[in-house]
């Protein structure tokens, strides 16, 4: 109770919060009941339990049938899934005159679509910050296929956030005429710095597209497309509300939507396609951009969603995620050994201010080496912790974060055992000394105190 009151104290609007522990109590009991402390909300939100309800409701008290067609079971599918576009538009606050939705597998699926249809050509370029995830990353190979130029921002130790003088340098070298791509994330999957959404305006005047990766942005913050126009803003509706786990979106402003050219079609992307006349006519969008048969049983369950994230509040959820993580930053980076050297390096910000709810950081033991990040997640296990460990597919913030040096990298990569194939244990070995990853502990919409007393127990146990 001390503590509790300490932490009131420090963070008093948590108060203000204490529905989300009815919430939990109502809703994700299976948590404390199977004593689970879960903190890998970046890695994927957890559902409520009266979503699989309703879902379950609605699939046993219909009959529906593939979209593509106009008969009675096909039509209420196609009803259905129209009605989950609009509430998506809707949710974010996108005029349907301005945006298009997209459904997609997940962001990864929404990001290869910007990636492999963008009209890079010689002299465009792409840009990107270093704190990319690797799906975003990804778009360069198809950039140089076209004959783009590449081009990545670092971002800067110790807040991991990028230098806007940096910034300003690369976005006055796009090339005029052609298209230039700037891409970023909201919220970095690895430090959880916010970058400025004011980016994309700064962009857009310079004559730049923006992709905004709002993957980890969009589970505790509210991203009002009225407000900010980014060009492409993929989605993995998972890591907002937990199910279903299939589904993402990829909402694009119709301007940038005409410029994007499809390298293939499928079915459903058309309206002809011919093999003896040997043509095709692409579909308008949405439907040029979804191949085959959407998943049209679950993309309702992102309808149910949506309705239960607003029923909570995206500000209650933002609120009690910034009071978590402000305490467990506090004491985390306060630990030390008995011999004074710290317990743990947190990479990113040690305040609460344009940052989220994930904490990478690495632990080290009393001499001041790195403690394996496998054996932390195994011990954290022991104890049902969920946390997650590795680079989180964002290796440019993981180079920076560790130090890791590009000559390091080359040397590595350039071995002749390492050509073809490359396991974590080379990796390792390549560079002897330093964390080849990091933990990352994330809170999300049901963290409350105790799974963050929880997490510092643990912290303690590892000191000497």
């Amino acid at each position: 109770m001390r503590r509790y009151a300490e932490f009131i104290s420090r963070y008093p609007s948590y108060d203000n919060t204490h529905d989300l522990d009815e919430l939990r109590q109502r809703e994700y009991s299976r948590l404390d009941r199977l004593g689970h402390v879960y903190l890998d909300y970046t890695g994927g939100g957890l559902y409520a339990e009266s979503q699989l309800r309703q879902h379950h409701d609605l699939l046993k008290n219909h009959v529906f049938g593939n979209p593509h067609s106009t008969n009675p079971t096909s039509l209420a599918a196609t009803a259905l899934v129209e009605s989950a576009r609009e509430s998506v538009l809707r949710y974010f606050n996108a005029s349907p005159d301005e945006y298009v939705c997209v459904f997609t597998s997940n962001a990864s699926g929404a990001l290869k679509l910007v990636g492999e249809s963008y009209p890079f050509t010689q002299g465009s370029r792409y840009l990107l910050t270093f704190d990319n995830h690797n799906s975003v990353n990804g778009i360069r190979e198809f950039a140089r296929a076209k004959g783009a130029e590449v081009d990545y921002v670092p971002v800067a130790l110790p807040d991991m956030r990028l230098p806007e003088a940096l910034l300003e340098e690369a976005l006055n070298r796009g090339t005029p005429g052609v298209a230039n791509l700037f891409a970023y994330p909201a919220q970095s999957n690895f430090s959880s710095v916010q970058h400025p959404l004011e980016w994309i305006d700064r962009a857009h005047r310079l004559g730049w597209d923006v992709l905004l990766d709002a993957a980890a942005f969009t589970p505790t913050n509210r991203l009002d497309l009225s407000r900010w126009k980014p060009d492409f803003v993929p989605l993995s509706f998972y890591k907002m509300f937990g199910y279903p786990t299939g589904i993402g979106a990829l909402l694009m402003r119709w301007e940038a939507a005409k410029k994007l050219r499809r390298p293939w079609f499928a079915g459903g992307t058309i309206t002809v396609a011919s093999v003896q006349g040997d043509t095709y006519y692409l579909a308008e969008p949405p439907a040029a951009f979804e191949d085959g048969t959407l998943d049209y049983l679950n993309i309702p369950a992102v309808e149910i969603g949506l309705r239960h994230l607003q029923s909570v509040g995206i500000e209650m959820i933002h609120d009690r995620v910034r009071c978590l993580t402000g305490w467990l930053l506090e004491h985390l980076n306060e630990m030390r050994h008995s011999n004074g050297k710290p317990l743990v390096k947190i990479y990113g910000p040690l305040d609460t201010y344009q940052r989220g709810g994930a904490v990478a950081l690495n632990f080290f033991d009393a001499n001041g080496a790195p403690i394996d990040i496998r054996k932390i997640e195994q011990e954290a296990a022991a104890r049902k912790i969920s946390l997650r460990t590795g680079c989180f597919c964002n290796p440019g913030a993981g180079e920076i974060a560790l130090q890791i040096s590009r000559m390091e990298l080359v040397a590595c990569f350039s071995h002749p055992s390492h050509v073809q194939r490359l396991t974590y244990d080379d990796f390792r070995t390549c560079i002897d000394g330093k964390a080849s990853g990091a933990v990352r502990i994330s809170v999300g919409m049901v963290s409350n105190f105790e799974d963050i007393e929880a997490m510092l127990d643990f912290a303690r146990s590892l000191l000497q």
